[in-house]
């Protein structure tokens, strides 16, 4: 069978959910760049009503530099034309119900009766966001898509975006295998209950409202049990253990409706299309290369050795398009791709740690003053004990100390412990936000992965790469240095 992206994509209805997302937003750019033709999309944003739903994709999405090649190769006219008729915004939300926020029975019946293909990238990505938001959007609200799914006529394929890192700290070589939830169980035999998870959230919140609690503390109480319940069931934070709940819900409910999960690694800025360097917002690890760049950052918790499984965002979003041209159709499969690097095209975090250093050396930031930040290598620990040995013996200030500051930090104003306490603080943040991934040991496999470019090899080749998703075409020191970091600085820094 002759596999063509662009052809499947043709004449397709497509539900996009969280469409003014990073990813999302590169998903449909790249449909409607290379395939015009398609008959409907979608997509689904958090908004009250239509035209708010309108205005945010407007302002957060079509408007952006993204689409400036499209606009480019178009004209305004044109292009607004093509939105005109192809786009349509839905305001919704998926952690509502399970027609997804939406009020209108006969909007909610014409989507039912068009739609071939249900794309859910929706979710909130915050580390330690509450846990009732997390589960509600990325657990229950990927179960919402997937009834919602099974209720299109015409659907043909469930494709939801997930993470790799749903694996948990498992160490080693990781397979692309399925979530069972009977599985599940952390070491001390308790077996994990995504019901039972949700009724602890609704008790600890009537708790916290029988006791008159403020908003700030029933928010803080929530990421503290988002994260007490990851930690229990073996999961670094809230995140992921919200993601890999969603996962397992859609595998015990997905009956004959084809499913493809993409777990995507850490996504950077694009590779090629439609341009090289574009990103929007400080994505994985770049709080910390900025932080470096800005000279705020002189030491850093990280295994230097471990593997960093960086991918751009256009080869995820490739990959997304290739997965549903093969999948859609097949009856009762459910398969999941990761897409990364880590197995077929590793960096080290040594490695970027060294190429962030060499290019903010030759091409320093300009501080407040107008003058050039001068960053020198910085130091990396392997170890927290070496991290606390290291802030004692440079700055004479036991870690502790840093509580204590942030209690009476309002006080310190010109104590000649401030830029320092401003410096550590900051580097504790980013170790305690990315220790997991920084620290992490293990590799993931794609073979499915590898076994679907095949598959799309020679039609791809016939359309001149354009759903190209390979890791080893990456040279990563070439993309770090004259792609990823100057994009950086242009899409994100100077907005």
């Amino acid at each position: 069978m002759e596999l063509n992206c662009v052809q499947f994509l043709e004449n397709k209805t497509i539900l996009v959910t969280g469409a003014t997302g990073f990813l999302a937003k590169v998903f449909v750019e790249k449909i409607l760049r290379v395939q015009p033709n398609v008959k409907k999309l979608y997509l689904l944003v958090r908004a009250s009503d239509d035209e708010a739903a309108t205005k945010r994709l407007r302002t957060e999405v079509f408007e952006k530099d993204l689409f400036k090649v499209l606009r480019e190769n178009l004209g305004d006219e044109k292009l607004n034309r093509l939105l005109y008729d192809k786009v349509v915004s839905v305001p919704g939300d998926i952690a509502t119900d399970e027609q997804l926020g939406m009020n209108d029975s006969n909007f909610i019946e014409r989507m039912q009766k068009e739609i071939d293909i249900v794309v859910n990238v929706a979710a909130t990505t915050n580390f330690s966001k509450r846990y009732d938001v997390g589960l509600g959007i990325n657990t229950f609200g990927a179960l919402n898509v997937l009834h919602f799914a099974k209720k299109c006529i015409r659907a043909q394929l469930l494709l939801h975006v997930s993470t790799a890192y749903v694996c948990g700290e498992k160490q080693g070589v990781l397979p692309e295998n399925l979530f069972f939830l009977e599985d599940i169980r952390n070491n001390d035999g308790l077996r994990l209950d995504i019901n039972l998870e949700r009724e602890l959230i609704k008790q600890r919140l009537k708790e916290l409202n029988e006791q008159d609690c403020s908003e700030e503390d029933i928010t803080l109480a929530m990421k503290e049990l988002g994260m007490e319940r990851a930690k229990l069931h073996g999961w670094p934070n809230t995140y992921v253990f919200t993601k890999s709940m969603g996962e397992m819900l859609l595998g015990n409910h997905k009956e004959n409706l084809p499913l493809v999960i993409i777990r995507p690694t850490m996504i950077t800025s694009t590779f090629s299309e439609p341009f090289p360097g574009w990103i929007e917002g400080l994505r994985t690890l770049d709080s910390v290369v900025v932080a470096f760049g800005k000279g705020r950052l002189k030491c850093f918790l990280a295994d230097p050795n471990s593997v960093l499984d960086l991918i751009p965002v256009d080869m995820v979003a490739n990959a997304m398009v290739t997965a549903a041209t093969i999948h859609a159709g097949n009856l009762g499969s459910q398969t999941v791709y990761h897409v990364g690097s880590s197995f077929k095209n590793p960096i080290t975090f040594e490695q970027v740690h060294d190429l962030a250093a060499r290019y903010f050396t030759i091409n320093p930031l300009v501080g407040r003053d107008g003058s050039p930040i001068i960053v020198s290598k910085g130091t990396i620990f392997s170890t927290m004990a070496q991290f606390s040995f290291y802030v004692t013996l440079r700055y004479k200030l036991p870690l502790q100390m840093l509580r204590v500051m942030d209690i009476i930090y309002p006080w310190w104003t010109g104590n000649k412990y401030r830029d320092i306490d401003r410096k550590i603080k900051l580097a504790m943040r980013l170790v305690e936000l990315y220790r997991p991934y920084v620290l992490f040991q293990g590799i993931f496999d794609d073979s499915n992965t590898e076994v679907m470019r095949l598959k799309i090899k020679e039609a791809n080749e016939e359309m001149n790469g354009l759903f190209q998703f390979d890791p080893k075409t990456i040279d990563w020191e070439d993309y770090i240095t004259t792609i990823h970091i100057p994009g950086l600085i242009t899409y994100v820094l100077k907005k």
